[in-house]
């Protein structure tokens, strides 16, 4: 991550190149986001309605937090493809402990978060213990979640939850929803944990060069098993959220429906695949326009399979921009050495 006494020692003909390497990516998002804005409010007035923002705002902060959840492990140069099948167990967790064991909401949540955290741990633990990538054993565990799940709640809904639950789903401070509030503060300790503690600068040392990093005295599987536990907290969040939101817990939500997303919003952001470099403000970004191209598409009454056309373009737009990225970096390095 770059610093301000860095800069002055570079010299003056580089500065374009690192700003197009390493600073272009969230100014390139803002004027994407802008311009999409003006094509849908114009095409469709209804986009700026008081309804469809409010109903976008709660949107993006569900999407904001199911990439941050996948942003974690991308950090390490890994992945996980389980964050929508944790979501669903979270969701028919919350569900059961809300309505059928009448528990205190805050009792609940924090149970709900600990089951989250501890599939995730799962995961990690796997994947250090048997050296398989993150890729197979995220893949197996979101079919085996799913799947138990499925079976443990035969797939019935739960819409009897505690109103005082769901209203915070439907509440807003002026014209901001209540759960955008915290998908900031979920962004707010991530940005201080990666960019002002110990453990963040370990987390993308570990995603730059596992090698290395190990060589040096940083403990690379517990970094990756604590990721992973991070990454399923945050899917577990992103499931209350989701849940509060809709008033119910239903497990047709989540799954798969999150995959894609929870990839975009980082890698659209700035988040490099191979690890290393996180951006929270750009996985920010990235969900709010993921989220406007879906709210936009809808107002305009264009069918959903429209919707996961652009979001494979704009995915594939992204990994090209990043190799790009990387490929200008590398010779950057080689002129300099």
């Amino acid at each position: 991550m770059p610093t301000q006494q860095a800069v002055p020692t570079q010299p003056p003909g580089v500065r374009p190149v690192s700003l197009l390497i390493r600073g272009s990516t969230q100014l390139g998002l803002l004027l994407i986001l802008i311009a999409m804005w003006v094509v849908f409010s114009s095409l469709a007035p209804g986009f700026l309605s008081r309804f469809n923002l409010n109903s976008l705002g709660r949107s993006v902060a569900v999407d904001v937090v199911v990439g941050f959840a996948q942003m974690v492990v991308l950090a390490t140069g890994g992945m996980n493809l389980a964050v929508g099948a944790i979501g669903v167990c979270a969701v028919m967790t919350a569900g059961y402990l809300l309505q059928v064991l009448g528990l205190p909401v805050p009792v609940a949540l924090v149970a709900t978060l600990a089951m989250g955290g501890l599939l995730g741990w799962l995961n990690g633990f796997a994947i250090t213990r048997t050296g398989v990538s993150s890729f197979v054993v995220t893949l197996a565990s979101a079919s085996l979640f799913s799947g138990g799940m499925l079976i443990l709640t035969k797939g019935v809904p739960l819409n009897a939850l505690p109103p005082a639950f769901s209203a915070f789903g439907r509440v807003s401070f002026g014209p901001v929803p209540g759960l955008a509030f915290v998908a900031i503060a979920i962004g707010i300790v991530l940005y201080i944990l990666f960019v002002h503690t110990v453990l963040g600068r370990q987390i993308l040392a570990v995603g730059a060069n596992a090698r290395a990093a190990e060589m040096s005295g940083i403990p690379v599987d517990r970094v990756i098993v604590f990721v992973h536990g991070l990454s399923g907290v945050l899917a577990a969040a992103a499931a209350l959220m989701l849940t509060a939101r809709l008033g119910a817990a239903m497990p047709a939500v989540a799954g798969d429906d999150w995959l894609l997303p929870s990839f975009l919003a980082p890698v659209i952001g700035g988040t490099a695949l191979s690890g290393g470099m996180v951006s929270v403000i750009g996985t920010i970004l990235g969900a709010l326009l993921v989220a406007t191209i879906r709210s936009g598409l809808l107002v305009l009454q264009i069918g959903n399979f429209w919707l996961q056309l652009f979001l494979g373009i704009f995915l594939l737009g992204a990994i090209l921009i990043e190799r790009y990225r990387a490929l200008l970096a590398l010779r950057h390095q080689t002129r300099r050495a």
